[in-house]
């Protein structure tokens, strides 16, 4: 039987990567600030910095080169996704658009169109504006995919839960601004109606009247999710939201007079008040449930 005898093999040489580099300079620096504790040195001489060779400075500056290009080319891709979505979604809006525009127009009752071009003009807007709709839980995951790489241990635990109840959330705010909000708004405005003054809507105008009234409130429901979020990280308390609930009231009642459809105050306050309330039910599961 012959004898074992060990074997010379070559492996290819490597280039190491870019977080290896980076860690072992942090790991001495980490040594270096460990030494100075225990050694007297002059203020200006404690402060370590990293030092790269020419070689480890080199391949840092292609890795965070490749790391762009990756960066840019993952966005590209994702934006690519999301406007598929909301083509696909506008082919599907659009299928049914007549369905959707007899739920947007209900409130308003017969209407009118003033140009040839009118008609068809709100057909489309309808339309593009389902298909955002229909696309938002694929927006909302593709915006999620791409900063979801950056987010620590602690921040991704909480993936699980923010998409679902974010688009929850925002069907909600719609179908409550639907429900309720719109069809009081249309009541107060045809109340200024009289025997001599009679209300003739526009198809276009009513419909932008709608639409701008309605889909702001699927990003203001948002707000008790935003705010739960950073209280769960500790960036606010509920005492904080307790001492700037007077500058919160104002602030709900600026975004109310910038957002409304109209430049009156009943617009205004049918805006303002559920950002009011939605404000306080944060506040009280941040303080009795979150014990923040």
């Amino acid at each position: 039987m012959e004898a074992f005898e060990p074997k010379d093999f070559e492996y290819p040489i490597k280039k190491p990567s870019f977080d290896s580099v980076v860690r072992q300079k942090r790991r001495a620096q980490i040594q270096q600030e460990e030494q100075l504790q225990y050694t007297v040195i002059p203020d200006e001489e404690q402060s370590v910095e990293p030092v790269y060779t020419e070689t480890e400075q080199k391949i840092m500056d292609e890795a965070a080169q490749l790391s762009l290009v990756g960066h840019l080319a993952e966005l590209r891709q994702r934006i690519i996704i999301m406007a598929i979505a909301v083509v696909i979604g506008t082919g599907i809006a659009y299928y049914y658009v007549d369905f959707l525009l007899e739920l947007l127009l209900a409130p308003g009752g017969k209407l009118y169109y003033m140009r040839p071009t009118e008609a068809f003009f709100t057909y489309l807007k309808v339309s593009v504006v389902g298909g955002f709709v229909i696309a938002t839980p694929v927006i909302l995951y593709q915006i999620w995919g791409f900063v979801k790489p950056a987010l620590t241990v602690r921040e991704k635990s909480i993936s699980n839960w923010v998409l679902p109840v974010a688009i929850i959330l925002f069907i909600i705010g719609i179908v409550f601004s639907y429900t309720l909000v719109l069809p009081a708004a249309v009541v107060f405005f045809m109340g200024f109606a009289t025997d001599e003054l009679q209300p003739m809507f526009s198809v276009g105008q009513y419909l932008d009247f709608v639409l701008s009234f309605v889909l702001p409130f699927g990003f203001i429901f948002e707000l008790p999710l935003i705010i739960i979020i950073m209280g769960y990280f500790n960036l606010i308390t509920s005492q904080f939201l307790k001492t700037k609930r007077k500058f919160f009231i104002l602030l709900a009642f600026i975004i109310g007079a910038v957002i409304s459809p109209t430049p009156d105050m009943f617009s205004q306050i049918m805006i303002a008040l559920p950002m009011i309330l939605l404000y306080e039910t944060s506040l009280f599961v941040l303080a009795n449930i979150m014990k923040r």
